[in-house]
């Protein structure tokens, strides 16, 4: 066959085009490789992952696991991981739950209801969120009182400017029995919902859900605990010197970063759940105020899980900006991943490729992960056209 037929065929030409782009891709990639591994044996930095078994030689002010000078930079790498997907996470489930109330308070027929919703929207929406981060850590924060004239709750939650103390959970040996019963009637209640759905589409019939699910998620637990004896005490924070000892710290850096992540992100949220109720069509609130259904019920039957269709494609976005955003606790000095990885572990082994390298990786499976859930949850509410 000669050449020009090939050349004419418009997929042959198509996989040739894709080769050729590939080519040039690996060997971009291949040549910044090398270049950068040559100037860093001019510079004499050492290359390569030996660092992360090395001590830190740094301490972190917060963290979930076990961390102290002598643990290795790899251990302060799931450090500042583990905060960095608490603060999302918080973040994430704040944030949809409160975006979700003032986007239908925006479309709510009480006027002042309304005009707050949608004052908050445009106030939060059009300031940076690095002012506003700003603002909750040294104009909010900072200058509560000290320790010694904390605000008190009850004698068991403490609000000073070393942070919020309240009571710590404190297992015994003996919680497991407690611990598993509650994770089985978790499954169980999920199990429950997800046929009540499938039951409902398949008959038309819906079943009542809130009170069944809190049975199976509280009572197996409560059943065991009673059978069991006590098996959970806490332990309360107390003033000793010039600060609380015991108890559970959230340090303000932590209040900073979550509450300004969570008004931001809730904003934006907030629209796109009123772009998503605009969006259904208004017969479809007609036919239920025809079927004499109350307000509350039209919107959570038959608006919202239309609407939905709608929402979860720009709600996904949402999620990922707040992720991201989240690297913004290097401001008021929060140990997330950026700060503790690639900012004092890099300067401390001047691992800048790796590190950063390390860093972007984990923020780009992080991302993918979210995209990936919210993609899969958008298939199960998409309307399926036959």
């Amino acid at each position: 066959m000669p050449l020009s037929r090939y050349l004419r065929d418009r997929k042959i030409r198509g996989y040739a085009v894709q080769a050729v782009v590939l080519a040039v891709i690996l060997l971009g990639g291949t040549w910044l490789v090398l270049n950068a591994a040559e100037n860093l044996r001019r510079a004499g930095i050492a290359s390569g992952f030996a660092f992360l078994d090395k001590p830190a030689g740094f301490e972190i002010s917060f963290k979930l696991i076990d961390f102290s000078a002598r643990s290795t930079y790899a251990r302060a790498f799931f450090v500042g991981l583990t905060n960095t997907l608490l603060v999302a996470s918080l973040g994430i489930v704040f944030a949809t739950i409160l975006g979700f109330i003032v986007g239908v308070a925006r479309l709510s027929r009480n006027w002042l209801l309304s005009r707050l919703a949608a004052t908050y929207i445009g106030t939060i929406r059009n300031i940076p969120l690095m002012l506003q981060l700003m603002f909750w850590y040294i104009a909010m924060l900072t200058p509560l009182p000290m320790p010694r004239n904390a605000i008190n709750l009850g004698d068991a939650v403490f609000l000073s400017n070393r942070g919020l103390f309240m009571p710590r959970p404190d297992p015994a040996a003996d919680f497991w029995p407690v611990a598993v019963a509650f994770v089985l009637g978790l499954a169980a209640a999920i199990v429950y919902g997800l046929w009540t759905q499938t039951n409902w589409r398949r008959t038309g019939k819906r079943l009542p859900v809130l009170w069944p699910v809190l049975g199976l998620i509280v009572l197996p637990a409560l059943v065991v605990r009673i059978i069991g004896g006590p098996v959970l005490d806490f332990e309360m924070p107390r003033l000793a010197g010039f600060n609380f000892a015991g108890g559970l710290r959230i340090p303000p850096e932590f209040l900073a970063l979550w509450l300004a992540l969570t008004l931001y992100s809730a904003g934006f949220i907030a629209e796109t759940v009123r772009a998503g109720i605009k969006a259904v069509a208004h017969g479809q609130v007609e036919a239920a105020r025809a079927l004499g259904l109350p307000s509350g019920p039209t919107m959570r039957r038959i608006v919202i899980p239309q609407a939905m269709r709608v929402i979860v494609p720009p709600m996904t976005s949402q999620y990922l900006n707040l992720l991201k955003n989240s690297s913004l606790a290097v401001i008021v000095g929060f140990p997330d991943l950026v700060a503790v990885f690639a900012g004092s572990t890099l300067n401390q082994t001047g691992q800048s490729i790796e590190t950063l390298a390390i860093t972007m990786a984990v923020f780009l499976i992080i991302s993918l992960t979210i995209s990936g859930l919210m993609n899969w949850y958008n298939r199960r509410v998409a309307l399926v056209e036959r």
